[in-house]
């Protein structure tokens, strides 16, 4: 699966609070969440953020508390994933757990720019900076990670794998 769209980018230490502020836990509905995403770091993501955007971040990203509210806010916007040179722990499994496609590149992530094209070839865990000529990659993901994030998330997939047997 190729995607592509504008990076957003974001720095060190992008914490579960500032991907989706506390006060909107109440819900745990994609499209509220969503609506919300980011806001407090930049009021216009959430009117802004693209089908097939990029999150592109520094360190750490995601850490902060294990709420699964974050990754589903970031993948209910539309974005095509999160480029960072590492993630929280939890945030990772948490990311994987919805189906959201996370990559650690930090190579990546020190050439980006606000508003740079990012092409994303998700199966090979290759990036193309489209206006810029260059090229990066990540490992792959495992088939079955492959599998996992095209159903949807952990729950989907294991829903699939159930009905197969």
């Amino acid at each position: 699966m190729i995607r592509e769209g504008r990076a957003w980018v974001l720095g060190d230490d992008v914490d579960t609070d500032v991907i989706i502020p506390a006060r909107y836990l109440n819900s745990s509905d994609p499209q509220h969440l969503a609506a919300h995403c980011l806001e407090d770091l930049d009021e216009s993501f959430a009117s802004k953020v693209a089908e097939g955007d990029v999150v592109i971040a520094g360190r750490n990203f995601g850490c902060g508390s294990s709420r699964e509210h974050a990754p589903l806010s970031l993948k209910a916007t539309g974005i095509s994933g999160v480029v960072a040179i590492s993630f929280a722990r939890i945030f990772f499994r948490n990311a994987l757990n919805i189906g959201l496609p996370i990559w650690e590149c930090p190579e990546l992530v020190a050439e980006a720019k606000p508003g740079d094209r990012i092409k994303i070839n998700i199966e090979e865990g290759v990036f193309e900076m489209v206006d810029k000529g260059k090229s990066f990659s990540a490992p792959p993901f495992p088939p079955f990670m492959q599998q996992l994030i095209n159903e949807g998330g952990l729950v989907n997939y294991v829903r699939k794998k159930l009905s197969e047997a």
